[in-house]
Protein backbone atom coordinates (compact mmCIF):
# COMPACT_ATOMS: atom_id res chain seq x y z
CA UNK A 1 0.00 0.00 0.00
CA UNK A 2 2.86 2.34 0.96
CA UNK A 3 4.32 1.82 -2.40
CA UNK A 4 1.69 2.27 -4.38
CA UNK A 5 1.06 5.59 -2.44
CA UNK A 6 4.41 6.62 -3.28
CA UNK A 7 4.02 6.02 -6.70
CA UNK A 8 0.83 8.42 -7.26
CA UNK A 9 2.99 11.35 -5.27
CA UNK A 10 5.71 10.89 -7.78
CA UNK A 11 3.15 10.54 -10.75
CA UNK A 12 1.21 13.89 -9.23
CA UNK A 13 4.81 15.21 -9.09
CA UNK A 14 5.51 14.75 -12.71
CA UNK A 15 1.86 16.16 -14.07
CA UNK A 16 2.91 19.16 -12.03
CA UNK A 17 6.14 19.83 -13.47
CA UNK A 18 4.89 18.89 -17.26
CA UNK A 19 2.11 21.48 -16.98
CA UNK A 20 4.47 23.87 -15.53
CA UNK A 21 6.43 23.44 -18.50
CA UNK A 22 3.95 23.53 -21.23
CA UNK A 23 2.84 26.82 -19.70
CA UNK A 24 6.44 27.78 -19.58
CA UNK A 25 6.95 26.90 -22.79
CA UNK A 26 3.60 28.49 -24.08
CA UNK A 27 4.70 31.83 -22.56
CA UNK A 28 8.39 32.24 -24.26
CA UNK A 29 5.76 30.80 -27.58
CA UNK A 30 3.67 33.43 -26.72
CA UNK A 31 6.46 36.19 -26.70
CA UNK A 32 8.66 35.15 -29.24
CA UNK A 33 5.24 34.79 -31.60
CA UNK A 34 4.86 38.36 -30.41
CA UNK A 35 8.25 39.60 -31.03
CA UNK A 36 7.82 37.53 -34.99
CA UNK A 37 4.63 39.70 -35.37
CA UNK A 38 6.38 43.30 -33.82
CA UNK A 39 8.98 42.11 -37.16
CA UNK A 40 7.02 41.07 -39.66
CA UNK A 41 4.91 44.24 -38.85
CA UNK A 42 7.23 46.34 -39.16
CA UNK A 43 8.98 44.87 -42.37
CA UNK A 44 5.59 45.36 -43.86
CA UNK A 45 5.29 48.96 -42.50
CA UNK A 46 7.84 50.49 -45.34
CA UNK A 47 5.60 48.32 -48.32
CA UNK A 48 2.20 50.02 -46.73
CA UNK A 49 3.71 53.36 -46.48
CA UNK A 50 5.21 52.75 -50.82
CA UNK A 51 1.49 51.66 -51.07
CA UNK A 52 -0.08 54.71 -49.35
CA UNK A 53 1.92 56.90 -51.01
CA UNK A 54 0.91 55.64 -54.74
CA UNK A 55 -2.20 55.49 -53.89
CA UNK A 56 -3.30 59.15 -55.73
CA UNK A 57 -1.33 58.11 -58.55
CA UNK A 58 -3.41 54.70 -58.56
CA UNK A 59 -6.71 56.52 -58.44
CA UNK A 60 -6.69 58.91 -61.41
CA UNK A 61 -10.22 59.04 -62.92
CA UNK A 62 -10.57 57.62 -66.59
CA UNK A 63 -9.38 60.02 -69.52
CA UNK A 64 -12.10 60.67 -71.00
CA UNK A 65 -14.89 62.99 -71.12
CA UNK A 66 -17.57 62.14 -68.78
CA UNK A 67 -20.79 63.85 -68.35
CA UNK A 68 -20.56 65.65 -65.64
CA UNK A 69 -17.67 67.18 -67.22
CA UNK A 70 -19.29 68.12 -70.15
CA UNK A 71 -22.24 70.17 -67.73
CA UNK A 72 -19.54 72.31 -66.20
CA UNK A 73 -18.71 75.28 -68.29
CA UNK A 74 -15.00 75.22 -68.79
CA UNK A 75 -14.25 78.80 -67.91
CA UNK A 76 -15.54 82.25 -66.37
CA UNK A 77 -18.53 83.67 -68.49
CA UNK A 78 -17.94 86.86 -70.43
CA UNK A 79 -18.07 89.85 -67.76
CA UNK A 80 -16.97 93.85 -68.34
CA UNK A 81 -13.66 94.81 -70.12
CA UNK A 82 -11.01 95.72 -67.38
CA UNK A 83 -10.19 98.73 -68.39
CA UNK A 84 -6.26 98.28 -66.82
CA UNK A 85 -5.85 95.89 -69.53
CA UNK A 86 -7.23 98.22 -72.35
CA UNK A 87 -4.87 101.06 -71.27
CA UNK A 88 -0.92 101.78 -73.24
CA UNK A 89 0.96 98.91 -75.32
CA UNK A 90 4.05 97.61 -74.29
CA UNK A 91 4.48 97.12 -77.86
CA UNK A 92 2.93 97.68 -81.58
CA UNK A 93 -0.56 95.31 -81.14
CA UNK A 94 -0.45 93.24 -84.07
CA UNK A 95 -2.83 93.99 -87.28
CA UNK A 96 -4.34 90.75 -86.45
CA UNK A 97 -4.86 89.47 -82.94
CA UNK A 98 -4.07 85.30 -82.61
CA UNK A 99 -1.94 83.64 -80.58
CA UNK A 100 0.79 80.36 -80.23
CA UNK A 101 0.64 78.71 -76.75
CA UNK A 102 3.66 76.76 -75.79
CA UNK A 103 4.53 74.90 -72.30
CA UNK A 104 7.57 72.85 -72.44
CA UNK A 105 6.37 71.17 -69.27
CA UNK A 106 2.73 69.99 -70.40
CA UNK A 107 2.78 67.28 -73.18
CA UNK A 108 0.30 68.59 -75.19
CA UNK A 109 0.68 72.37 -75.72
CA UNK A 110 3.42 73.24 -78.41
CA UNK A 111 2.64 76.03 -80.71
CA UNK A 112 -0.71 75.31 -80.46
CA UNK A 113 -3.11 78.07 -82.09
CA UNK A 114 -5.83 79.99 -79.53
CA UNK A 115 -8.61 81.67 -80.62
CA UNK A 116 -9.73 84.56 -78.58
CA UNK A 117 -13.64 84.14 -77.56
CA UNK A 118 -16.01 84.19 -74.64
CA UNK A 119 -16.06 81.53 -71.94
CA UNK A 120 -19.52 80.29 -73.41
CA UNK A 121 -18.16 79.74 -77.10
CA UNK A 122 -18.45 75.37 -76.44
CA UNK A 123 -17.19 75.06 -80.21
CA UNK A 124 -14.08 76.92 -79.61
CA UNK A 125 -13.52 75.04 -76.24
CA UNK A 126 -14.31 71.26 -78.24
CA UNK A 127 -11.66 72.51 -81.42
CA UNK A 128 -9.22 74.11 -79.62
CA UNK A 129 -6.39 73.09 -77.06
CA UNK A 130 -7.30 76.52 -75.09
CA UNK A 131 -9.20 79.75 -75.30
CA UNK A 132 -8.26 83.21 -75.09
CA UNK A 133 -11.12 84.97 -73.31
CA UNK A 134 -12.31 88.15 -75.25
CA UNK A 135 -12.92 89.81 -71.51
CA UNK A 136 -8.81 89.48 -70.74
CA UNK A 137 -5.50 91.04 -72.05
CA UNK A 138 -3.11 90.76 -74.28
CA UNK A 139 0.45 89.76 -74.13
CA UNK A 140 1.57 93.16 -75.80
CA UNK A 141 -0.49 95.46 -73.38
CA UNK A 142 1.52 97.15 -70.57
CA UNK A 143 -0.51 96.28 -68.16
CA UNK A 144 -2.95 92.85 -68.93
CA UNK A 145 -3.60 89.53 -67.92
CA UNK A 146 -3.92 87.60 -70.67
CA UNK A 147 -5.95 84.84 -69.82
CA UNK A 148 -6.95 81.29 -71.34
CA UNK A 149 -8.75 78.10 -70.48
CA UNK A 150 -9.11 74.66 -71.76
CA UNK A 151 -10.21 70.86 -71.35
CA UNK A 152 -8.57 68.91 -68.81
CA UNK A 153 -9.89 65.86 -70.33
CA UNK A 154 -11.53 67.17 -73.71
CA UNK A 155 -12.70 65.65 -76.61
CA UNK A 156 -10.81 62.98 -78.57
CA UNK A 157 -10.15 63.45 -81.71
CA UNK A 158 -9.69 67.28 -81.49
CA UNK A 159 -7.35 69.61 -80.04
CA UNK A 160 -8.68 70.03 -76.84
CA UNK A 161 -8.40 65.99 -76.02
CA UNK A 162 -6.09 65.93 -72.98
CA UNK A 163 -5.00 69.38 -74.30
CA UNK A 164 -4.77 71.05 -70.27
CA UNK A 165 -4.43 67.36 -68.30
CA UNK A 166 -1.01 67.97 -66.86
CA UNK A 167 -1.60 71.87 -65.88
CA UNK A 168 -0.71 71.06 -62.50
CA UNK A 169 2.68 69.51 -63.29
CA UNK A 170 3.80 72.97 -63.51
CA UNK A 171 5.66 74.27 -60.67
CA UNK A 172 7.19 77.83 -59.81
CA UNK A 173 10.46 78.80 -62.13
CA UNK A 174 8.63 77.05 -65.05
CA UNK A 175 8.75 79.02 -68.89
CA UNK A 176 5.19 79.61 -70.39
CA UNK A 177 5.09 80.95 -74.29
CA UNK A 178 3.05 83.05 -76.26
CA UNK A 179 3.32 84.16 -79.99
CA UNK A 180 1.53 86.62 -81.72
CA UNK A 181 0.98 87.25 -85.26
CA UNK A 182 3.99 89.36 -85.84
CA UNK A 183 5.92 86.28 -84.95
CA UNK A 184 7.18 88.15 -81.74
CA UNK A 185 7.30 85.75 -78.38
CA UNK A 186 6.54 86.30 -75.00
CA UNK A 187 8.41 84.32 -72.45
CA UNK A 188 6.17 84.36 -69.45
CA UNK A 189 8.13 82.55 -65.87
CA UNK A 190 5.02 80.71 -63.56
CA UNK A 191 5.14 82.62 -59.68
CA UNK A 192 1.15 81.30 -58.92
CA UNK A 193 -1.42 78.66 -58.03
CA UNK A 194 -4.94 78.99 -57.58
CA UNK A 195 -7.93 77.30 -56.80
CA UNK A 196 -10.99 79.59 -57.09
CA UNK A 197 -14.53 78.55 -57.21
CA UNK A 198 -16.59 78.51 -60.02
CA UNK A 199 -18.52 81.99 -59.71
CA UNK A 200 -15.28 83.55 -59.57
CA UNK A 201 -14.64 86.45 -61.69
CA UNK A 202 -12.16 88.31 -60.45
CA UNK A 203 -9.26 85.95 -61.27
CA UNK A 204 -9.91 87.39 -65.35
CA UNK A 205 -8.83 91.10 -63.95
CA UNK A 206 -4.86 92.66 -64.49
CA UNK A 207 -2.60 93.04 -61.30
CA UNK A 208 -1.64 96.76 -61.42
CA UNK A 209 1.82 97.28 -63.07
CA UNK A 210 2.47 93.58 -63.84
CA UNK A 211 1.49 91.90 -67.68
CA UNK A 212 0.49 88.17 -66.73
CA UNK A 213 -1.03 84.93 -68.30
CA UNK A 214 -3.13 82.77 -66.53
CA UNK A 215 -3.77 79.32 -67.18
CA UNK A 216 -6.51 77.48 -66.26
CA UNK A 217 -8.96 73.99 -66.28
CA UNK A 218 -10.84 72.15 -63.96
CA UNK A 219 -10.15 70.22 -60.96
CA UNK A 220 -10.33 66.69 -60.52
CA UNK A 221 -12.31 64.49 -60.08
CA UNK A 222 -14.93 66.30 -60.00
CA UNK A 223 -14.83 69.31 -61.79
CA UNK A 224 -15.93 71.38 -59.09
CA UNK A 225 -13.63 74.44 -59.21
CA UNK A 226 -11.14 75.70 -61.59
CA UNK A 227 -6.95 75.63 -60.94
CA UNK A 228 -5.08 78.24 -62.26
CA UNK A 229 -1.40 79.04 -62.96
CA UNK A 230 -0.24 82.36 -63.17
CA UNK A 231 3.42 83.54 -64.60
CA UNK A 232 4.57 86.84 -65.35
CA UNK A 233 6.02 88.36 -68.44
CA UNK A 234 10.37 88.24 -68.47
CA UNK A 235 10.93 89.07 -72.02
CA UNK A 236 9.88 89.64 -75.75
CA UNK A 237 11.89 88.57 -78.27
CA UNK A 238 11.10 90.05 -82.49
CA UNK A 239 10.37 93.27 -80.85
CA UNK A 240 12.03 96.01 -83.12
CA UNK A 241 9.97 98.87 -81.37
Amino acid sequence: MRSRNLVLVLAALALVVALAACTSAGQSSGDQGSSDQGQVSKEKAPKEQASKDKAPKEQEPPKKMTDEAKEKQVAPKAGTQDEAQSGENRVEPPKKKRLKLTVPAMKRIENDPIPTGPGTDEKLFRDYAGVHLSASGFPWKETANVYIAGHRIGFPGTKSNMAFYDLEGLKNGDKVYLEDAEDRRYTYEVYEKLIVEPTNLTVINAIPGKNIISLQTCTLPDYSKRVIYRAELKDIEGDES
